[in-house]
């Protein structure tokens, strides 16, 4: 909208939120189901004309869209069902779908998640170490709460009450997300020792990371992390 040269802007129009773009959807070629493009997987034909995982959605030409879980693909491609629906996504071109495929899928997820951790590492906004994340999450500072698959209980029940008290939701239940990766994968992938919790504070870090997130355990079949803006935990949501 043009402002005419002696006509100053309102806080109503210079404040005015811009409308956000519609997120891109696509459609499981075997539950039919549309999903988000970004919480979807894309399989993708190699050179040699395999059907591959494309997680991050960059290969070149015509692609497949999952949103179902690995039980849920191991059934598919036992019965037959992928095959056929892939060779109507890729118009019948010649194509062999790897015994491994759902393996193939799930070390790409859990390589993102990884990954993602790893560059919010970087860019600082990752709280490693106890009483770091204790001190955060006290103060209401702590948007997405982490913990190894093998942290111990004692200490995710403190880092989870300490997180309680911040957010000023005591007597929920609400938790923490214990991750389907142990400390090594994490130690590994952060480059430090003994990594077991993690703590995000900054909310666009907390997304990112939650969506990687949720795909990997949507794909396994567990719960997804918290959507972005609400600092419970799925199994707090239910109370």
């Amino acid at each position: 909208m043009r402002t005419p040269n002696n006509e100053r802007l309102t806080p109503d129009i210079a404040d005015a939120p811009r409308p956000r773009k519609a997120e891109p959807e696509r459609k499981c070629i075997l539950s039919g189901d549309h999903g988000a493009r970004a919480q979807l997987v894309r399989l993708a034909i190699s050179p040699d004309g395999q059907v591959l995982p494309d997680i991050h959605a960059k290969a070149p030409g015509r692609g497949a869209w999952l949103g179902v879980s690995r039980a849920d693909l191991e059934a598919a491609m036992a019965k037959g069902k992928l095959k056929g629906a892939l060779a109507r996504a890729f118009k019948g071109a010649a194509l062999t779908v790897p015994d491994d495929l759902a393996d193939r899928i799930e070390d790409g997820l859990r390589r993102a998640l990884l990954d993602r951790l790893g560059l919010e590492l970087r860019a600082g906004h990752l709280i490693l170490g106890s009483d770091r994340i204790a001190e955060h999450a006290r103060g209401g500072a702590v948007e997405l709460l982490l913990h190894a698959s093998d942290a111990s209980a004692d200490g995710s029940r403190k880092l989870d009450q300490a997180w309680r008290v911040g957010n000023d939701i005591e007597g929920s239940g609400a938790t923490g997300t214990t991750l389907p990766l142990d400390r090594a994968a994490l130690s590994v992938a952060m480059g430090r020792d003994n990594v077991v919790h993690m703590a995000l504070a900054d909310p666009a870090a907390a997304a990112r990371v939650s969506l990687a997130l949720g795909r990997l355990m949507h794909f396994l079949g567990g719960e997804e992390a918290a959507p972005e803006g609400d600092r419970r935990t799925p199994a707090a949501l239910d109370d």
